[in-house]
């Protein structure tokens, strides 16, 4: 595989074949190239100074922020180049915070961020992320809004389209994959954490799309025993919690191979217990429901389980449901050593489609740093 550099005339010819002018495929490559290559803050201004005399800032901020390019095409061209060269085993759905100093960047709101443990005033956005044993690359992006940014004013001044709409976080994941589900990927596993969301139609969503989930969920969220191993539940509806209580029992080592290195095993223990989603009152009576799988994971300790997964893969074994959730972790580690790197959360300007068009050259270089660690080694790419 060509070195970082070498790649980026290639991955750029596919993923701007979309875009009609060809002042704007050579700014594309000069973005994504400033991205890779400015030391701190990846600011248009400081990608502007890396290509002096080629692009002025003015230009560049035009290109990101008032272009008439779409990104879908780009992210579609993408999602595609990445899928070839490694080919996914799961698509990993995860939030990005991004915390911001003033109120009008698109999206930005004050709240509660309980991975933080704090107050925030943050644009928050879902990527979806092609996943495999080597690396993770984000392919699609969704931005949250709340309702208080479909005010007039507010709408206008950051250019929100006329379609998007408020959503909650949990809107915001499902249809995030939803939208790249469209793109003719390949059938994978669709791993998120959906504590906090509306599981039943999280579930629902994806799986009318034809895809396996497994969901990362609540010990509060309410479900319905029908595992023979465990005797005595009817069909009444249970909290997590009081089914993980009673199937302590049922807990079993399990030994896995490392989502991140195949040459590292974990350990823990495990406990499986098919369960179903309550069925809404409008559901007629008899109606079958798909059987699903409440996970327990954790330690011989005091807490337990530490974790809780819901999963349609009932059929495929203990260690490779396991190797599934470790999936998650392998994005987190790639996000803090490849997508920080890149400038992903560094868009200083308040318009939509700018903060859009951003993130997608950003995921570009994210993959373009990805596949040159692949095979180089650990590039020096403006860290």
């Amino acid at each position: 595989m060509p070195p970082c550099n070498e790649l980026l005339p290639e991955m750029c010819s596919l993923l701007f074949a979309s875009l009609p002018r060809s002042d704007q495929r050579r700014k594309g490559m000069e973005y994504i190239r400033g991205l890779l290559e400015v030391r701190g803050r990846k600011s248009i201004r400081n990608i502007a100074a890396l290509v002096e005399g080629q692009a002025t800032e003015q230009n560049l901020h035009h290109f990101i922020s008032d272009s008439s390019w779409e990104w879908a095409p780009v992210r579609r061209a993408l999602a595609r180049y990445a899928v070839s060269a490694v080919p996914p085993q799961a698509w990993v759905v995860r939030p990005m915070v991004i915390p911001k100093a003033g109120r009008h960047s698109v999206g930005v709101e004050r709240r509660f961020f309980p991975e933080h443990g704090q107050m925030l005033n943050a644009q928050q956005a879902v990527g979806v992320w092609a996943v495999a044993e080597e690396m993770s690359v984000p392919v699609n992006w969704r931005l949250q809004l709340s309702p208080s940014w479909f005010a007039e004013d507010r709408r206008r001044r950051a250019s929100i389209p006329d379609d998007a709409c408020a959503e909650s976080l949990g809107e915001c994941a499902v249809e995030a994959y939803l939208e790249t589900a469209t793109w003719g990927l390949p059938s994978r596993p669709v791993v998120m954490d959906a504590r906090g969301g509306d599981v039943a139609s999280t579930v629902s969503g994806i799986l009318n799309r034809g895809m396996p989930l497994m969901l990362r969920v609540d010990d509060s969220l309410r479900l319905s025993v029908v595992d023979p191993a465990l005797p005595g539940f009817d069909a009444a509806p249970r909290s997590v919690r009081q089914i993980m209580s009673a199937s302590r029992a049922l807990r079993r080592p399990v030994l896995w191979p490392s989502a991140s290195d195949r040459t590292v095993t974990q350990s823990g223990l495990l406990t499986a217990v098919r369960v179903t989603l309550p069925a809404p009152r409008s559901r007629r009576k008899g109606t079958r429901r798909s059987d699903l799988l409440l996970l327990g994971v954790g330690n011989n300790d005091r807490r337990w389980p530490r974790e809780v997964w819901l999963t349609d893969l009932t059929s495929v074994s203990p260690a490779s449901l396991m190797r599934l959730r470790g999936m998650v972790h392998r994005v987190d580690q790639d996000f803090a050593r490849r997508a920080n790197q890149v400038g992903i959360r560094d868009f200083a300007g308040r318009s939509y489609r700018g903060w859009h068009r951003h993130v997608t050259l950003a995921s570009a270089a994210h993959a373009l740093a990805a596949l040159g660690d692949a095979d180089d080694g650990e590039l020096d790419y403006a860290s």
